[in-house]
C-alpha cells in the first residue's frame, strides 16, 4: 500500500515491491489516458467518449473500458500515457487483457498525484472531470480506501478472482479521501490471494485506516511541537 498526505507531502509506502493485476482500478488511468490524447489532439471528449467513461468508473462497466481501450490504442496508448504521467512501474495488460495490467500501489498514487496537482499533464478541467467521476461511482461499489474517511471521496476499486492464484481474489482500492481532522490523503492499497472477495475488502479497508490513523497522529504530533 502507499499513502500521502497532500497539504504536507507526509507519505508511506510498505511493500514497495509488491505487483498486482490492476482488474478494474485500471480504468481510471484508461480514461486519463484518453483525455491526454484528446490534449494532444487539441479538442474535447465525444459525447460517445464522455458516456463511456462515465460508465466505465461509476458503475465498472467493463464493456465501456474495453471500447475505451481500443479507443486509446491499447496497451500501446496506455503506456504512452504513462510515460507522461510518470509511471515507472506499471505495465498494460497484453491484448484486450486491459484487467491484466500489473501495478505497485506507489505507481496508483502517481497517478492520483496526476488527479489533484497543478503540475500534472492533465488540464485542470480534466482533474476535475476524472475526481467528479470518481466522487460519483454506484454506492454498491464505494468500499475500500472510503473508510479511512468519506469526506472530498473520490475512490476506484477492482476486483478479480485470478485462475493462475487458484481462483483467490485480487482486491484493489484507489482513491482520495479526507478525514475528520481535515487532512487529504491519496491512498492505493492493492492486495491479492484473498480466499473470498469480502475477505479482500475487509483486508484493504482495515488497512486504509490503520495506516491514515497512524499519519493523522504524526501530523498531530508534529503541529503540537510547533
Amino acid at each position: 500500500m502507499s499513502v500521502r498526505e497532500l497539504s504536507t507531502g507526509l507519505s508511506y509506502t510498505y511493500n514497495r515491491g509488491l505487483r498486482t493485476a490492476t482488474a478494474s482500478i485500471v480504468k481510471v488511468d484508461i480514461v486519463v489516458a484518453l483525455l491526454l490524447m484528446a490534449q494532444r489532439r487539441h479538442r474535447g471528449l465525444t459525447g460517445w467518449e464522455r458516456r463511456s467513461a462515465a460508465r466505465a468508473v461509476k458503475v465498472s462497466d467493463n464493456a465501456a473500458a474495453s471500447a475505451l481501450w481500443s479507443a486509446i490504442g491499447g496497451a500501446s496508448g496506455l503506456a504512452t500515457a504513462h510515460r507522461k504521467l510518470g509511471l515507472r512501474d506499471t505495465t498494460p495488460g497484453p491484448g484486450g487483457a486491459w484487467g491484466s495490467t500489473t501495478t505497485t500501489a506507489a505507481d496508483q498514487v502517481r497517478l492520483l498525484t496526476a488527479l489533484t496537482s497543478p503540475k500534472s499533464p492533465l488540464s485542470a478541467r480534466n482533474r476535475r472531470y476524472v475526481l467528479g467521476l470518481m466522487s460519483d461511482v454506484t454506492p454498491e461499489q464505494s468500499w475500500g480506501v472510503s473508510a479511512a474517511g468519506r469526506k472530498g471521496m473520490a475512490l476506484k476499486n477492482g476486483w478479480l478472482p485470478r485462475p493462475r492464484d487458484g481462483g483467490r481474489w485480487t482486491v484493489n482500492s484507489i482513491g482520495r479521501v479526507r478525514d475528520r481532522h481535515g487532512h487529504t490523503y491519496l491512498i492505493a492499497v492493492i492486495s491479492h490471494r484473498h480466499r473470498s472477495m469480502s475477505a479482500g475488502v475487509k483486508t484493504v479497508e482495515q488497512v486504509a485506516k490503520l495506516v491514515t490513523q497512524a499519519l493523522t497522529k504524526t501530523l498531530s504530533k508534529t503541529a503540537n511541537r510547533r
